[in-house]
């Protein structure tokens, strides 16, 4: 497991640090395994001891961060068994709302959802990895919010957060960010054709490859 640097040039914090710590993390700036310095953190985050702490202790909640007793915090390094299993529990919870997403679609709410998907499409192109991976989140909080239960919403967002802690995991080829893109239309297209079983397909598909 690495050690990581930090950057001394980082700016003075306005929110809570676990929301700065998750950004590097999720940037793939801290990789998975990464051991994470109490000491280091303060000083790029410019915050306190208690303050760092606290934010492991919930990273660590949501399995993005590990803590080994004795030896400190370090960046999750999730398992394929691991990423299996919960791609599964989300082809269920997701697959399960499909009916009710396309019954909510509208066509005001179907070209929300085209311009989130094109919107990835222009992050893929343009963006960095952060702002693909931000874009992806926001097209797929915004297909879920169809389904009509916002507490599974936030329940399948934190799901997705345990398969991976770096999103250059989940696109590793350039092939797989265009195809990504292409399964978001599709879905998209599923929607505005009344087609639930295509969508159903179409997010089994999507899910197993993420």
């Amino acid at each position: 497991m690495a050690d990581f640097v930090m950057d001394e040039k980082a700016e003075a914090p306005t929110r809570d640090v676990t929301d700065f710590i998750l950004q590097d993390i999720l940037a793939g700036i801290l990789l998975p395994g990464t051991w994470l310095k109490q000491v280091d953190l303060e000083r790029r985050y410019k915050c306190t001891r208690p303050e760092v702490r606290r934010a492991l202790d919930r990273l660590a909640q949501k399995r993005l961060v590990e803590h080994v007793p004795n030896r400190g915090y370090h960046v999750y390094e999730p398992d394929g068994r691991r990423a299996r299993e919960v791609s599964e529990i989300r082809v269920i919870l997701e697959t399960a709302i499909a009916g009710t997403i396309v019954q909510n679609a509208s066509a005001e709410e179907v070209s929300r959802l085209r311009k989130l998907a094109e919107h990835f499409d222009q992050m893929a192109l343009n963006g960095t990895m952060l702002e693909l991976y931000e874009a992806n989140l926001a097209f797929h909080r915004q297909l879920l919010v169809l389904g009509g239960n916002l507490e599974l919403v936030d329940l399948i967002t934190e799901i997705r957060q345990r398969t991976s802690s770096a999103p250059v995991s989940q696109w590793r080829t350039r092939a797989r960010v265009e195809q990504s893109g292409r399964e978001h239309h599709l879905m998209i297209d599923a929607i505005a054709a009344g087609e639930t079983e295509r969508l159903k397909d179409l997010m089994r598909q999507h899910i197993r490859q993420n």
